[in-house]
């Protein structure tokens, strides 16, 4: 099996000081990971070393303890006044997974309607404007050897149907789909149906989880968050929540993919100890399914 933990899962470990980027490889090494993924802003993590030194030193160090990279992950929005200059900001960034030898860098697709905008605002609405970026990006990306993906994310480009058409107007074999089969959850979509559709187009998988609770009910409190029907959401352990990761890993595996399986935790349980189980849980299920 082939498991990785994206480094955004240590970043309240991060923050508080108990785990620097070096310990995230040796704790993902640690738990039995044969990798790491990288998530990438426009600024180094310590907010002082040269973004590019960064990365390519930690490159070095996860080969020295033989971690594969099988993924960069930054962040995106094309449904923006210039979209020209997200375009080269995200290529700048394809140049950076690739001086560091990763082959699949995932984007995001647009957060939502910029200020100022006073055209329709559906979805439908910015097919025109991303699907050309992506495609952009996604040919640049092939003369770099890299390959371009988006996951379900960010509301606006989230439910299934929606991704579908996104892949249909960027129509690129460069371009393809981090999978993250609890996403889903934030729209209110049932997250193995989902899961099932977007098959085909699968490069990299996000493995999470979280709890749910009607919108009827009262608010849960602080960590909660809302759906976009109004219903509550709270990320947590992997395993212990409300998303059939069984389930998806399942119809995942039965699919025919051959790719990695990346923890992205986001929950409010303490950090390290939350890697942990959801680490061990993780494997377990694979274990199984694969058994």
């Amino acid at each position: 099996m082939k498991t990785c933990i994206s480094t955004y899962s240590f970043w309240q470990a991060f923050c508080a000081g108990k785990i620097t980027y070096p310990g995230m490889l040796e704790k993902s090494k640690e738990l039995g990971c044969t990798g790491i993924e990288f998530v990438v802003n426009d600024i180094a993590p310590d907010g002082k070393t040269d973004l590019a030194d960064f990365w390519l030193g930690l490159a070095d160090e996860a080969r020295k303890l033989d971690l594969e990279i099988p993924i960069y992950t930054t962040g995106a929005n094309f449904f923006v006044r210039d979209v020209d200059a997200e375009v080269e900001r995200v290529k700048r960034h394809v140049d950076l997974a690739s001086a560091c030898g990763i082959k699949l860098m995932r984007h995001d697709i647009a957060y939502g309607f910029y200020e100022g905008y006073d055209g329709l605002q559906t979805f439908d609405a910015i097919l025109p404007v991303v699907a050309p970026a992506i495609r952009e990006v996604a040919e640049y990306a092939a003369s770099k050897g890299v390959t371009t993906c988006s996951e379900n994310h960010g509301r606006l480009v989230q439910d299934s149907d929606r991704m579908l058409a996104v892949f249909g107007a960027v129509n690129h074999p460069n371009y393809s789909y981090l999978c993250d089969i609890g996403n889903f959850g934030g729209v209110d979509e049932d997250c193995a149906i989902a899961v099932s559709k977007l098959l085909p187009l699968v490069s990299h998988v996000h493995v999470k989880d979280a709890f749910w609770r009607s919108g009827m009910k009262p608010n849960p409190g602080r960590g909660w968050g809302r759906t976009r029907a109004g219903n509550y959401r709270r990320a947590t352990i992997l395993g212990q929540g409300d998303v059939p990761v069984l389930q998806c890993l399942q119809i995942i595996r039965d699919s025919g993919y051959q790719g990695y399986y990346s923890l992205e935790f986001e929950g409010i349980e303490e950090n390290l100890m939350a890697i942990d189980i959801s680490m061990e849980n993780l494997h377990r299920m694979l274990t199984e399914i694969e058994g």
